[in-house]
């Protein structure tokens, strides 16, 4: 994968652009404070190598972590509409998607068993969940909730109920969740606390729809970061390609820090230490829906890809897959990379991988 800077007229445009320097769960994050909504501290400074342009950064809770972005813009306000509009559109996403929320579509699927007249949104998210799931045979699996929850209450005590386990994985898979215009229906009905979890697809779909929002504002210089997941448009000011920072799986361990640069691409992390249930980190939230244990080979997987959404769910998908099967599947996605590591911190990548 060759990714190239668009040219250097277009690198700021006549009102606006947005970049980021900084980023969160991908790499450290140093610098900001935790903000409520729009109404924390904005801050606004000349951008140095050009003083009529200023740096508007911001960030806000969101999707149970920090938004994070940086405008750069001749027009203040206009950098503020396009922000607050942004942050509206991505709340009111989150109101459909997040399976944290009640009466959001997916809350009231999970608690009723079917959902009438879905949104768009929530339709678009099932189908690339669907055609992830059919490209992954199966690792990418938005039904695997039930099981989850379990290990969320129990963590790694639950591998001792291996019958539990083996009940919940017959029950479940997305082959059994009805999608149509009209309703949506969960599988069966005999399934332990039966539901969906969008939380390996979701927060990339977000996070794409908050660029889209921007670049309808006239942004096209663009980074805009949730918890792990970032999609960016353009490249940084001057034509410099961004340079994303890969988090280390094992801080305690001294690693060299290992970069991807990239422009009009996504990029997201799955790794076994987002959510562990045993400090060994062998059990986490990232489970196996074929043997209803976490994979043992990955501790991270880093995908990028030409939207978040798919970037998000490759990364799960993958982090099952292990690198082997994940490397096959990669050469066969269009503009699709990867980078592996192991649990003993070997790195492999594929060839595209920019890196």
């Amino acid at each position: 994968m060759h990714l190239k800077p668009p040219a250097m007229n277009n690198l700021i445009n006549r009102h606006n652009g947005l970049t980021r320097r900084s980023f969160l769960h991908i790499a450290a994050f140093a610098g900001l404070a935790g903000l409520t909504g729009l109404t924390g501290i904005t801050r606004f400074f000349p951008f140095s190598n050009d003083p009529q342009i200023f740096t508007v950064r911001k960030s806000f809770p969101l999707m149970g972590t920090l938004l994070n972005l940086t405008v750069y813009s001749k027009d203040q306000d206009q950098a503020e509409t396009a922000v607050a509009a942004m942050f509206s559109h991505m709340q009111e996403l989150e109101g459909k998607l997040s399976r944290h929320q009640q009466e959001s579509e997916v809350g009231i699927l999970n608690r009723t068993g079917s959902l009438a007249q879905p949104s768009k949104d929530l339709q678009a998210v099932l189908a690339l969940a669907h055609s992830v799931n059919k490209k992954t045979a199966g690792a990418f699996d938005i039904t695997i909730l039930p099981l989850l929850s379990l290990y969320q209450e129990q963590g790694q005590q639950l591998i001792e109920q291996p019958e539990r386990i083996r009940r919940l994985l017959r029950s479940m898979g997305q082959q059994h969740l009805s999608v149509s215009p009209q309703q949506i229906r969960l599988g069966k009905a005999d399934v332990e606390n039966p539901g969906i979890t969008l939380d390996g697809i979701g927060k990339g779909y977000i996070v794409d729809q908050g660029v889209a929002t921007l670049q309808e504002f006239g942004f096209d210089q663009v980074l805009v970061e949730a918890g792990g997941d970032l999609m960016v448009k353009g490249c940084k000011p001057q034509g410099v390609p961004w340079r994303i920072g890969i988090r280390n799986p094992r801080p305690h361990i001294s690693h060299e820090l290992l970069t991807v640069q990239v422009a009009n691409m996504a990029v997201a992390t799955s790794g076994d230490y987002f959510q562990s249930f045993s400090p060994d980190l062998r059990y986490h939230h990232i489970i196996n829906p074929h043997t209803g244990f976490s994979s043992p080979e990955l501790a991270s997987c880093t995908i990028t890809a030409p939207d978040a959404a798919l970037a998000d769910a490759l990364a799960t998908g993958c982090m099952v897959l292990g690198r082997a099967n994940s490397m096959d599947l990669l050469a066969d996605l269009p503009d699709c990379e990867g980078l592996f590591i192991d649990k003993h911190l070997n790195i492999s990548k594929t060839e595209g991988f920019a890196s």
